[in-house]
């Protein structure tokens, strides 16, 4: 039975299932907040340590501004209501990206990270304004500057993801089968699932089964 550390996930469909359901796309990314906390649950009850969310995109910053501004704010008023209940549950939660945001949630990033850093129950990794490829560049550039020998070891540590196992296991829902820029490094020998189901609509019944499919996989890293 495989071991399991790490569950990335991409949480797609948001806007479609607002719109399909609701009429609203905002109302699916409120619809998908909930989704998280139940997958929160169902991750800690499964004594997985690392779930990493890929909440917003380099590329998100496309979309209408008023989306845009709906959706930080439901992070916010998360942070603001929720921060203290994932502290006393021992969760961590580490933001991956740039922090370029409005000096109010900047500020509650910061404080959530402070407040929770040395929590080990589980530890939450939210990829927020991340892109992968300029983490890459990123990570490349902080080698030459240091004169680091560039092999795998030192470029992971240059990542923002140092420290973190790889993902045994991403999980897009959605009906999409592509990558979108996410954990391009990390993911080299990771398990993907592709879901047909839309973020909120998916629920611990899909995710433990996923988890069930995953640790029957053989998995040689290359090996027989």
């Amino acid at each position: 039975m495989n071991p399991l550390k790490h569950v990335a996930i991409i949480m797609d469909g948001n806007g479609r299932w607002g719109l399909k359901f609701k009429n609203s796309r905002n109302a699916g990314h409120k619809a998908g907040l909930k989704t998280v906390e139940k997958i929160i649950k169902a991750t800690i009850k499964n004594n997985i340590k690392f779930l990493t969310l890929y909440a917003f995109s380099t590329e998100n910053w496309k979309r209408p501004k008023k989306e845009i501004n709906y959706l930080f704010h439901l992070l916010e008023n998360f942070l603001i209501n929720r921060i203290e209940e994932l502290h006393k549950k021992n969760i961590k939660l580490k933001i991956i990206g740039n922090k370029n945001f409005s000096k109010k949630l900047n500020k509650l990033l910061i404080y959530s990270e402070r407040k929770t850093k040395n929590n080990k129950k589980l530890q939450i990794n939210l990829a927020l304004n991340y892109g992968s490829k300029l983490e890459l560049i990123s990570a490349f550039k902080s080698i030459i500057k240091n004169k680091e020998a560039i092999n795998i070891k030192n470029f992971s540590n240059h990542l923002q993801t140092k420290n973190i196992p790889d993902p045994d296991i991403l999980i897009r829902t959605g009906d999409t089968n592509r990558l979108s820029n996410f954990l391009l490094w990390q993911l080299a020998y990771t398990e993907i699932f592709f879901e047909k189901k839309l973020w909120p609509s998916f629920n611990d019944k899909d995710y433990n089964k996923i988890i069930k499919k995953y640790k029957r996989i053989k998995r040689n890293f290359g090996g027989i």
